[in-house]
């Protein structure tokens, strides 16, 4: 199967959508598309340049979270046909659809297989006034330590990705350039039986001691400083992190940039875990727009 462009969908409750969505939008240096969905549930974060990646999402109920859209090639193949890979994979199906088929990874992450509409150019990193440039490039998936191995293998499986050499407790997979979203894995150091694998946003920025007070001045807060990662909370209280990576290709720019140990982002050896159960998880959909 080959994959040729991901999407990062924001999912906010009710209550906190208005504030979500603008802060996002703020911060990500977007527009917003209008609301579509049969509920006017669905909207996307327009970039000033290159294709969007970025989506946010009213949800009926739960915490909110993230979840990603992978979007296949048609001439690859089908999206039932990437299910059924999924499935043998250790995936689930949790609904399915014409065009879209939404899942569930053997750790309990839930994924969407859409199809590709010619999404190629990663948008440019943002500049937000003396923040400095950045760019909402990296989703962190969060896994249990028992979950750990299989739920990094089914990734590298499912998107035929390579494995990367792994670091202390994080792992990459070679992933191709015109993907707009990186991935990386990281093994939290314990979680109770029942937890699932969560996700949180990373930027890539030029200079955390700049933008992280810009994004505090748009509303978020800041939780925890260590050398290479600044982990915030936005107005919703969602967790994401401002690391020191390169904003136009998102490789580290200094050793163990970026990678930052699940004890420090919250000072404590807590973890980042979202409740990823959106509206999408249980037969709503986006339509592109």
């Amino acid at each position: 199967m080959t994959f040729r462009w991901l999407t990062l969908f924001l999912d906010f409750p009710a209550g906190s959508f208005d504030a979500g969505v603008a802060f996002w939008r703020e911060v990500t240096g977007s527009a917003l598309s209008p609301f579509r969905g049969a509920a006017g549930e669905f909207a996307t974060l327009l970039p000033p340049d290159g294709d969007a990646y970025l989506r946010v999402q009213r949800i009926a109920d739960g915490s909110g979270g993230c979840h990603l859209d992978l979007h296949l090639d048609p001439a690859a193949g089908t999206v039932d046909q990437a299910a059924d890979r999924a499935v043998a994979l250790g995936a689930v199906v949790r609904h399915a659809s014409e065009g879209l088929v939404i899942m569930g990874s053997p750790g309990g992450f839930t994924f969407c297989l859409v199809r590709w509409h010619g999404e190629s150019t990663v948008p440019r990193p943002a500049v937000l006034d003396a923040g400095g440039p950045s760019r909402a490039d990296q989703l962190c998936l969060d896994i249990p330590p028992d979950a750990f191995e299989r739920e990094y293998s089914f990734w590298a499986a499912l998107t035929g990705w390579g494995p990367l050499p792994k670091s202390g407790e994080f792992a990459r997979l070679d992933q191709p350039a015109q993907i707009p979203l990186r991935l990386l894995f990281q093994r939290r150091d314990s979680a109770g039986p029942l937890d699932p694998v969560s996700g949180h946003v990373d930027f890539a920025c030029a200079s955390r001691e700049l933008l992280a007070p810009r994004h505090a001045a748009s509303g978020a807060r800041v939780l925890s400083v260590f050398p290479h990662w600044t982990t915030m909370a936005d107005p919703t209280g969602r967790l994401y992190c401002l690391t020191v990576r390169e904003p136009e290709t998102g490789r580290l720019t200094g050793p163990g940039s970026g990678e930052h140990g699940q004890q420090d982002r919250d000072g404590g050896g807590g973890d980042m875990r979202g409740d990823d159960q959106g509206a999408r998880a249980r037969g709503g959909r986006a339509v592109d727009g």
